[in-house]
């Protein structure tokens, strides 16, 4: 019991925890508009399986450390580029991605008023088995990432279990201010195509970092509170 005096891993559970937070952001976001379509006792639902695969694979993939590195052994040569799983995974995360925020923008703009959205069509079944295999893609970049900065494997899996459980928290919330706001929700879906940009690039051994992608995101997310404020104070003036 003696590491719960130690201020050292009391400092990198709480850098990791912030870590996997901000991480998780994409998580949270992809849940919430892939879950939208759905009826909302449907859509809680697929939210909370969602978050609590994600949390299962995290650990999952935290006690199978060997496995993950094991990941970035080269399966085949291409012209000269070494190809491993990892490199597949990411590729196949980021294309999913760039082909669901692509479908989700098309149907939110040039659908008509009647038409449903691309993840009303679909099935709970479809919704979780699409939210499955994201998570197994962000649950590999959050591993990496909790492999990189501690030490300690319990350390690693209470972070996970504090960011997910302050995810759960958050995507209720999130999920209803996206669908109040259409021009938040193509925020949104910009930020998960460029995401699928960051995991391609991972994939192709391009490392995009992602404080570049928190920071674009952040900087349009404040210009939107800005322009909402305005809106809401015109309003105000308006109905007085």
């Amino acid at each position: 019991m003696e590491w719960i005096l130690d201020p050292q891993i009391w400092a990198s559970l709480l850098a990791l925890t912030a870590l996997e937070i901000v991480l998780g952001i994409d998580n949270v976001i992809f849940i919430s508009i892939i879950s939208a379509g759905l009826p909302p006792e449907q859509g809680e639902r697929a939210r909370k399986l969602g978050l609590t695969a994600a949390l299962v694979m995290r650990i999952v993939l935290l006690m199978g450390i060997a496995w993950i590195v094991g990941l970035k052994t080269p399966i085949a040569e291409i012209y000269g580029f070494a190809l491993s799983w990892r490199d597949v995974l990411l590729l196949t995360g980021g294309l999913f991605l760039l082909a669901k925020g692509t479908r989700e923008i098309h149907h939110s703009v040039e659908g008509g008023e009647g038409d449903k959205s691309a993840s009303g069509a679909k099935s709970f079944g479809a919704v979780i088995a699409q939210i499955i295999v994201l998570d197994a893609v962000f649950s590999l970049d959050s591993v990496i990432t909790a492999v990189g900065m501690a030490e300690h494997l319990p350390v690693m899996i209470a972070a996970v279990m504090i960011a997910i459980a302050i995810m759960m928290l958050a995507s209720k919330p999130v999920s209803a201010f996206i669908e109040r706001h259409p021009t938040a929700k193509m925020l949104a879906l910009s930020f998960l195509l460029l995401v699928g940009v960051a995991l391609v690039a991972d994939g192709m051994h391009f490392h995009i970092p992602r404080g570049y992608l928190y920071f674009a995101i952040a900087f349009s997310a404040g210009v939107e509170a800005l322009n909402l404020l305005v809106a809401r104070r015109r309003a105000k003036k308006a109905a007085g």
